[in-house]
Protein backbone atom coordinates (compact mmCIF):
# COMPACT_ATOMS: atom_id res chain seq x y z
CA UNK A 1 0.00 0.00 0.00
CA UNK A 2 3.05 2.20 0.59
CA UNK A 3 4.23 1.86 -2.33
CA UNK A 4 1.35 2.47 -4.43
CA UNK A 5 0.82 6.21 -2.57
CA UNK A 6 5.18 6.44 -3.14
CA UNK A 7 4.15 6.24 -7.51
CA UNK A 8 1.03 8.44 -7.42
CA UNK A 9 3.12 10.84 -5.44
CA UNK A 10 6.33 10.79 -8.08
CA UNK A 11 3.79 10.64 -11.13
CA UNK A 12 2.03 13.90 -10.15
CA UNK A 13 5.82 15.73 -8.98
CA UNK A 14 7.03 14.59 -12.62
CA UNK A 15 3.40 15.92 -14.51
CA UNK A 16 4.12 19.11 -12.64
CA UNK A 17 7.54 19.71 -13.16
CA UNK A 18 6.86 18.97 -17.00
CA UNK A 19 3.92 21.21 -17.19
CA UNK A 20 5.59 24.28 -15.43
CA UNK A 21 8.45 23.62 -18.01
CA UNK A 22 6.12 23.23 -21.06
CA UNK A 23 4.69 26.92 -19.59
CA UNK A 24 8.50 28.49 -18.92
CA UNK A 25 10.40 27.36 -21.69
CA UNK A 26 8.33 28.52 -25.34
CA UNK A 27 10.07 28.47 -28.33
CA UNK A 28 10.61 31.36 -30.68
CA UNK A 29 8.83 30.97 -33.97
CA UNK A 30 10.60 31.51 -37.41
CA UNK A 31 8.92 34.86 -37.70
CA UNK A 32 8.52 36.32 -34.46
CA UNK A 33 10.49 39.19 -33.71
CA UNK A 34 13.71 38.75 -31.43
CA UNK A 35 14.03 41.73 -29.10
CA UNK A 36 16.40 40.26 -26.86
CA UNK A 37 19.14 37.92 -28.36
CA UNK A 38 21.05 35.21 -26.66
CA UNK A 39 24.27 34.29 -26.88
CA UNK A 40 25.28 30.57 -27.98
CA UNK A 41 27.90 28.93 -26.43
CA UNK A 42 29.78 26.64 -29.15
CA UNK A 43 32.06 23.89 -28.70
CA UNK A 44 35.07 25.28 -28.94
CA UNK A 45 36.82 23.22 -31.62
CA UNK A 46 33.77 24.15 -34.53
CA UNK A 47 34.69 25.25 -37.44
CA UNK A 48 33.25 28.36 -39.34
CA UNK A 49 33.00 28.82 -43.15
CA UNK A 50 32.20 31.84 -44.96
CA UNK A 51 29.44 30.52 -47.68
CA UNK A 52 29.93 31.45 -51.29
CA UNK A 53 26.66 32.42 -53.33
CA UNK A 54 25.23 29.57 -55.39
CA UNK A 55 26.51 29.30 -59.49
CA UNK A 56 24.30 31.27 -61.60
CA UNK A 57 21.31 29.30 -62.96
CA UNK A 58 21.78 26.79 -60.38
CA UNK A 59 18.48 25.70 -58.62
CA UNK A 60 18.27 27.46 -55.52
CA UNK A 61 15.61 26.21 -52.73
CA UNK A 62 12.79 28.82 -51.85
CA UNK A 63 13.31 31.13 -48.73
CA UNK A 64 9.44 31.36 -48.28
CA UNK A 65 8.20 29.45 -45.60
CA UNK A 66 5.78 26.56 -46.37
CA UNK A 67 2.60 26.17 -44.72
CA UNK A 68 1.87 22.56 -46.89
CA UNK A 69 0.50 19.44 -45.15
CA UNK A 70 2.60 17.63 -42.80
CA UNK A 71 6.17 16.98 -44.49
CA UNK A 72 7.76 13.51 -44.78
CA UNK A 73 11.03 13.77 -45.33
CA UNK A 74 11.32 10.02 -46.71
CA UNK A 75 8.46 10.58 -49.20
CA UNK A 76 10.18 13.92 -50.31
CA UNK A 77 13.52 12.22 -50.74
CA UNK A 78 11.93 9.14 -52.59
CA UNK A 79 10.13 12.16 -55.19
CA UNK A 80 12.66 14.56 -55.56
CA UNK A 81 15.42 15.43 -58.39
CA UNK A 82 19.23 14.58 -57.14
CA UNK A 83 19.72 18.13 -56.24
CA UNK A 84 17.22 18.66 -53.68
CA UNK A 85 17.28 20.24 -50.60
CA UNK A 86 16.63 17.56 -47.67
CA UNK A 87 16.20 18.23 -43.99
CA UNK A 88 15.32 21.75 -43.88
CA UNK A 89 15.30 23.85 -40.70
CA UNK A 90 14.70 27.58 -39.90
CA UNK A 91 14.74 29.82 -36.86
CA UNK A 92 13.81 33.57 -37.05
CA UNK A 93 16.06 35.14 -39.52
CA UNK A 94 17.57 31.60 -41.16
CA UNK A 95 16.70 28.63 -43.31
CA UNK A 96 19.32 25.71 -43.43
CA UNK A 97 19.15 22.53 -45.66
CA UNK A 98 21.25 20.05 -46.96
CA UNK A 99 21.39 18.65 -50.63
CA UNK A 100 22.62 15.25 -50.38
CA UNK A 101 24.02 14.99 -53.98
CA UNK A 102 27.23 17.09 -53.52
CA UNK A 103 26.69 17.49 -49.96
CA UNK A 104 25.80 20.77 -50.09
CA UNK A 105 24.91 22.81 -47.19
CA UNK A 106 22.20 25.82 -47.77
CA UNK A 107 22.40 28.63 -45.36
CA UNK A 108 19.42 31.80 -46.08
CA UNK A 109 18.96 35.00 -44.57
CA UNK A 110 15.55 35.81 -44.27
CA UNK A 111 15.92 38.98 -42.29
CA UNK A 112 17.18 42.28 -42.25
CA UNK A 113 19.05 42.89 -39.04
CA UNK A 114 22.85 43.04 -39.36
CA UNK A 115 23.28 40.00 -38.46
CA UNK A 116 24.17 36.37 -40.64
CA UNK A 117 22.99 33.08 -41.26
CA UNK A 118 24.18 30.21 -39.69
CA UNK A 119 23.86 27.03 -40.63
CA UNK A 120 26.21 24.58 -38.03
CA UNK A 121 26.75 21.03 -39.74
CA UNK A 122 26.91 17.64 -37.13
CA UNK A 123 27.73 14.25 -38.19
CA UNK A 124 26.89 10.78 -36.07
CA UNK A 125 30.27 9.57 -36.53
CA UNK A 126 32.59 11.74 -34.79
CA UNK A 127 33.59 14.41 -37.28
CA UNK A 128 33.91 18.04 -36.03
CA UNK A 129 31.33 20.44 -36.31
CA UNK A 130 31.20 22.96 -39.12
CA UNK A 131 29.26 26.15 -39.24
CA UNK A 132 28.25 27.49 -42.62
CA UNK A 133 27.62 31.45 -42.99
CA UNK A 134 25.46 33.66 -45.06
CA UNK A 135 27.50 36.96 -45.14
CA UNK A 136 25.88 38.00 -48.63
CA UNK A 137 22.94 39.76 -47.04
CA UNK A 138 18.78 39.56 -47.02
CA UNK A 139 17.26 37.54 -49.00
CA UNK A 140 20.05 35.61 -50.36
CA UNK A 141 21.78 32.00 -50.53
CA UNK A 142 25.49 30.36 -49.39
CA UNK A 143 26.46 27.38 -50.05
CA UNK A 144 29.30 25.30 -48.15
CA UNK A 145 30.54 22.38 -50.29
CA UNK A 146 31.63 19.73 -48.27
CA UNK A 147 32.59 15.82 -48.17
CA UNK A 148 30.46 14.12 -45.76
CA UNK A 149 30.85 9.99 -45.23
CA UNK A 150 28.46 8.39 -47.49
CA UNK A 151 27.00 5.51 -44.62
CA UNK A 152 27.12 8.56 -42.12
CA UNK A 153 23.95 11.10 -41.32
CA UNK A 154 24.13 14.93 -40.71
CA UNK A 155 22.40 17.11 -38.64
CA UNK A 156 21.85 20.76 -39.18
CA UNK A 157 21.65 23.95 -36.57
CA UNK A 158 20.04 27.11 -37.60
CA UNK A 159 21.44 30.27 -35.86
CA UNK A 160 22.07 33.67 -36.23
CA UNK A 161 26.09 34.95 -36.39
CA UNK A 162 27.23 38.19 -35.95
CA UNK A 163 30.11 38.67 -37.83
CA UNK A 164 31.25 41.75 -35.74
CA UNK A 165 31.65 39.89 -32.19
CA UNK A 166 32.12 36.10 -33.81
CA UNK A 167 29.30 35.40 -31.68
CA UNK A 168 26.11 32.98 -32.25
CA UNK A 169 22.82 33.71 -30.84
CA UNK A 170 19.22 32.13 -30.58
CA UNK A 171 16.49 31.16 -31.44
CA UNK A 172 17.38 28.38 -32.60
CA UNK A 173 16.47 25.26 -34.56
CA UNK A 174 17.65 21.98 -35.30
CA UNK A 175 16.80 19.07 -38.41
CA UNK A 176 16.66 15.46 -37.35
CA UNK A 177 18.89 13.22 -39.20
CA UNK A 178 19.65 13.40 -42.72
CA UNK A 179 21.56 10.56 -44.46
CA UNK A 180 24.26 11.86 -46.59
CA UNK A 181 22.95 9.61 -49.26
CA UNK A 182 19.71 10.61 -49.49
CA UNK A 183 18.42 7.52 -48.78
CA UNK A 184 15.71 7.14 -46.08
Amino acid sequence: MRENWRIKVSVLAGASALAFSALTAVPAVADEAVEDLQEVQMPVDVKIVEGVAPAAGSDVPSLEPTTDAPFSAAAAAKAAPANTCLGSTAAYGVTGCFQHNGDIVWAGDTKKDGMSAAVGVYTDYGRAAEVCINKLGVNTWATCNKDYRETGNVRLRALRYDGDTGKFYQPESWSGWIPVDGKY
